[in-house]
């Protein structure tokens, strides 16, 4: 049975852990605010996701934007503008309360009638030698419990993302190892 992988990319290979790539589908899914924050209404939009209730506010400060009542209003006014930390703050907040909002959603639409059928794309191997390279083929995996991926990703938890793929690719059969690093995994809810 294969292990985990030490040496990623020591030959030449390219590619992302597989639940790098997973989080990547997951916040695609989450569907974000497009508008940069840097920008006024990408700025109001996240503000006003984050205040519009009070147990938004609270997720909120939990999530690190520990600001005043009064910074904010004055932030929404247009009075005052938030520092670089600041935006970084807000930003951060934004993305974990988003995803704490919809992982409940996205968790009954991927676990539905019986699992999600998962593609997995193998690493690029266009820059390792011949003689190194192994023969990596496209695979589908269907996953029908997405409780501890759903959940490491809610909370950001990237060691224990990690280990929930590395739990469901195992059932890939023995090269399971192969796929741990992949060019992207597709899925949809």
């Amino acid at each position: 049975m294969p292990d985990r992988t030490n040496e990623f990319g020591k030959y030449g290979a390219r590619g992302i852990k597989g639940s790098d790539a997973v989080a990547r589908q997951l916040d695609k899914l989450a569907g974000f605010i497009s508008t940069p924050i840097s920008q006024r209404r990408g700025l109001m939009a996240r503000l006003n996701y984050l205040t519009r209730t009070p147990h938004a506010l609270r997720s909120a400060r939990a999530a690190g934007l520990t600001v005043t009542d009064r910074t904010l209003k004055a932030w929404q006014s247009g009075q005052r503008q938030p520092s670089r930390a600041n935006l970084q703050k807000i930003e951060t907040a934004y993305r974990t309360v988003r995803r704490q909002n919809v992982a409940r959603y996205l968790l009954q639409r991927l676990n539905s009638r019986g699992g999600t059928r998962v593609e997995i794309h193998p690493l690029n191997q266009s820059q390792v030698d011949r003689r190194f390279q192994r023969v990596l083929e496209y695979r589908t995996l269907n996953i029908r419990q997405w409780d501890s991926i759903i959940r490491a990703w809610a909370a950001g938890d990237t060691s224990a993302l990690d280990d929930a793929w590395v739990d469901s690719i195992v059932d890939l059969g023995s090269q399971w190892g192969q796929y741990e690093y992949v060019s992207a995994v597709g899925f949809a809810a």
